[in-house]
């Protein structure tokens, strides 16, 4: 059973997943990074391109998913690099520190409440996240062209993209695709037919919003509201 909430660091979801059976659980791209627990152990995930399938791993599962843009500065490492890829903290960060993480998120009341404690360390220690960068989530998830975003925010469209590269992963483009995915989710899953689904979420037409849906989520978008993702 999936379950989240807010966390208290700031824009971020705390969440745990106890698959019902090895495989499950089709994670699908959504722009931003999670810290996770699993068995003891401290990962992260980057972000994704396309839909993500666990493999045969069970058991208990806790992280933080982090605001997009907003991970890099607390891991010290750009997003592309670890872009549609699972990790160990232990590459990222010194085994001997990581291993006194994970004990302590071990022995916390719950390992969620301690990867949130983790987390909110590190963001005190960190710089604060470039307001810039919630500017550019805001205006491609509410539909804006990445051209007309770039000059609203000042930035030519390089610099716009090299921006993106080292806090989403991946360029302006492939964020707005798959904001516009989630956007598009949102409604569906709430009873809006498909066309009009595609019109609202800024598609060409319905057709169109059924290719992207195919292409990032690896399912028919029926399929997937109907549980197969």
């Amino acid at each position: 059973m999936y379950v989240e909430r807010a966390s208290r660091l700031p824009g971020a979801v705390v969440w745990t997943n106890t698959p019902s059976r090895p495989g499950v659980g089709r994670v699908l791209p959504d722009g931003c990074m999670d810290l996770l627990w699993h068995d003891g152990r401290l990962m992260v995930a980057g972000p994704d391109t396309r839909a993500y399938l666990p493999g045969g791993v069970t058991g208990p599962w806790a992280g933080v998913r982090f605001y997009p843009g907003t991970a890099p500065t607390l891991l010290g490492v750009p997003a592309h690099e670890l872009r549609d890829r699972r990790v160990e903290l232990t590459d990222l960060w010194p085994a001997s520190q990581v291993r006194r993480l994970a004990d302590r998120v071990s022995a916390a009341p719950d390992p969620a409440s301690g990867l949130e404690e983790l987390a909110l360390r590190q963001a005190a220690g960190a710089e604060p996240p470039d307001p810039l960068l919630r500017q550019v989530v805001t205006a491609l998830g509410a539909g804006r062209p990445v051209a007309a975003t770039a000059d609203e925010l000042g930035l030519s469209a390089r610099q716009l993209h090299r921006r993106s590269l080292s806090a989403f992963g991946y360029g302006p483009k492939t964020l707005a695709r798959i904001l516009r995915l989630r956007r598009a989710l949102e409604l569906a899953r709430i009873g809006v037919p498909f066309a009009q689904t595609a019109a609202r979420a800024g598609y060409a037409d319905q057709a169109h919003l059924a290719r992207e849906v195919r292409e990032l989520a690896g399912l028919p978008l029926g399929e997937l509201l109907g549980g197969g993702g």
